[in-house]
């Protein structure tokens, strides 16, 4: 058999097999955060993988950082999810919700009165955000207090108990691509003198702390988290990124977490040789991989298993289109954030013609 498609227990489901469905922000929800019939539609066609991971979700408003982005903060945006698992389910699949809150990476005109983005310190990032009225620049954050941080934490965890009470299977604590745990993470978003800044252990407590929180409302087994070391999206930089990593997750041993799911974008570095062996876990690989590849990484037991994003954003049916070796669906890069059913639930599958 294809190591592909055999089973795999992580956390505490069996998955029926080890290609997971990547978290892609796809801007389907209205403008309350609120997620649109399109998006159970959408998750349902995709629920032949062994996993699907959402998109990233605000755990609480002041952690939106893009238009027509979703929340799990209020009793409609909980709502309006429940379909999607719902959807999920009935074709036998699973699916986390992803908790993203976008910190820094926001702009006033996404959040509530005009708020200023969160952040670990006061450092304006290089960039631009998605807004209602087009690209704006980045804004200097609000530096986050200990009371703040204790309140964010908290808001992570009602973010995953209603995650559950919506019918997801888990949730995954996003922290990569510069948003806020990541920007805690790193040197030079986090410029602290306190218990939260400064050395190695201090800069990783947040992330422990929310993962924490997480485990304690949810379980560990329904728990992963995301890491993607050197990506330096969203104008992340660390000084010192292998020690970081290293570090945190060594930390994470006595968490018993579902899977450590890592991305790597263009690190020179090993990542995966130096992290796997200190995760006890499940591991999963992602980012820029193909058919091959990812059947080599099962087969060496480099990764449990392995992510797709665009391959799965163009191809609902990926697994049969892998096992019987047919055409893959090309992305249209042009509807990835667009709104409304085009690039999103249009593609078609083998069945359908393909």
């Amino acid at each position: 058999m294809n190591a592909l498609f055999s089973e795999v227990q992580v956390g505490r489901y069996t998955l029926s097999n080890r290609m997971v469905m990547a978290p892609m922000t796809r801007s389907r929800s209205d403008d309350a955060g609120v997620p649109t019939d399109l998006v159970a539609t959408y998750y349902g066609q995709r629920a032949s993988a062994g996993l699907i991971i959402s998109e990233g979700v605000f755990p609480v408003a002041l952690g939106k950082g893009y238009t027509r982005t979703p929340g799990i903060e209020t009793t409609e945006q909980v709502a309006a999810w429940k379909r999607v698992p719902e959807a999920v389910h009935a074709r036998g699949g699973r699916i986390f919700m992803q908790l993203m809150h976008c910190g820094r990476v926001s702009h006033p005109s996404l959040l509530a009165d005009g708020a200023h983005p969160q952040a670990p310190s006061a450092v304006k990032p290089a960039g631009q955000t998605y807004t209602a009225d087009g690209l704006q620049d980045f804004v200097i954050p609000h530096a986050l207090t200990i009371v703040e941080i204790a309140s964010v934490v908290e808001g992570y965890r009602q973010a995953a108990r209603r995650a559950i009470e919506a019918g997801f299977d888990g949730v995954e604590l996003h922290a990569a691509s510069g948003y806020l745990p990541e920007q805690f993470l790193s040197t030079g978003s986090n410029q602290r003198d306190d218990e939260y800044g400064g050395s190695v252990e201090n800069r990783v407590r947040f992330v422990l702390e929310v993962l924490a929180a997480m485990v304690d409302e949810v379980g560990s087994d329904r728990v992963g988290i995301k890491i993607s070391p050197e990506m330096n999206f969203n104008d992340i930089v660390d000084a010192n990124p292998q020690e970081t990593y290293t570090h945190l997750v060594e930390q994470l041993r006595g968490f018993n977490l579902a899977y450590l799911h890592v991305a790597l974008f263009g690190a020179t570095f090993d990542y995966h040789a130096a992290l796997r062996p200190l995760f006890e876990g499940r591991y999963l690989i992602g980012s820029g991989l193909d058919k091959v590849s990812a059947e080599t990484l099962i087969a060496s037991g480099q990764a449990d298993a392995v992510v797709f994003g665009g391959a799965f954003l163009a191809n609902p049916d990926l697994p049969e289109r892998f096992r019987t070796g047919a055409e893959l669906n090309t992305p249209d890069k042009n509807t990835f954030y667009a709104p409304g059913a085009e690039g999103y639930i249009d593609y078609p599958s083998l069945a359908q013609g393909a």
